[in-house]
């Protein structure tokens, strides 16, 4: 099964690339099959990761920011990858 967490921040306003800098420089205790990095408007970064474990599996994931770079709490969810056509 293939699980993918994903992690979303919002800096606070013109911090974005600091915010961007800070995630891609962010190690995990593991190595995933995949990790992808985005950045949106409103100084917002996502991150994706993709492992190859169950929906409850106990995963790394990234952390908060430290200090002022966020102006809210990072929202995080897990996904399943579900076949086509399933």
């Amino acid at each position: 099964m293939t699980v993918a967490l994903m992690w979303e921040a919002r800096a606070v306003a013109g911090r974005g690339e600091e915010l961007l800098a800070w995630a891609r420089a962010q190690e995990l205790a593991g190595r995933p099959v995949r990790r992808e990095t985005f950045r949106a408007p409103q100084d917002r970064v996502l991150v994706i990761t993709w492992w190859d474990a169950g929906l409850d599996a106990d995963l790394p994931e990234l952390p908060e920011p430290d200090g002022g770079l966020v102006s809210r709490a990072v929202h995080r969810w897990r996904f399943e990858a579900v076949p086509d056509g399933a």
